[in-house]
């Protein structure tokens, strides 16, 4: 029996969802099924197309939400129920059939931000398949995560352009 893992990755830094992906294309490339789910984020990215060509499905929100903290209340409502969509797609997939890897990137700033249930989330990190590689990335994950996750990586920024005015740039950040 294949016995499937949970990986963390959270912190400040650039690359959590940067090592996410690289989990994503290895897998894909040994035949896996791979379902990559991304929280929070909208807008075009550089990594969307070519893991749909390597036969990678991607969940994300179509519509344009901003930053969590610059939200006005009707906007968070919206951003809520486009988050719930997305872990709603997850999981009727996963009951559809066998997956082997699925990342919720930037998973655990959604449940920090009230976006999404923590219980419903705990209830779905605690109850996954057991075959399940689950990857998971954001900051400032709860106490339980860490010790339920069997990896645990932190990406810690020391430096960052951002800090210099400096916005993401295509290909690079996005």
């Amino acid at each position: 029996m294949k016995k499937g893992l949970i990986h963390l990755y959270i912190g400040d830094g650039k690359g959590k969802t940067t090592a996410s992906i690289g989990l994503s294309v290895r897998a894909a490339g040994r035949d896996k099924t791979v379902v990559f789910a991304q929280f929070l984020k909208t807008g075009p990215t550089g990594e969307l197309a070519p893991l749909e060509k390597l036969g990678i499905q991607v969940i994300r929100s179509t519509v344009k939400l901003g930053f969590t903290h610059q939200l006005d209340d009707s906007e968070r409502v919206r951003c809520g129920e486009e988050q719930q969509y997305i872990l709603d797609r997850v999981l009727a997939i996963l009951s559809a059939a066998p997956v082997d890897l699925v990342v919720l990137d930037e998973v655990v700033d959604a449940v920090n931000a009230r976006m999404l249930d923590e219980g419903e989330f705990r209830s779905l990190v605690e109850n996954k398949d057991p075959e399940l590689e689950l990857v998971l990335t954001g900051r400032r994950p709860p106490q339980w995560l860490i010790e339920k996750a069997d990896y645990v990586s932190e990406v810690k920024k020391i430096k960052h352009p951002f800090d210099r005015g400096i916005p993401a740039r295509i290909g690079i950040e996005k």
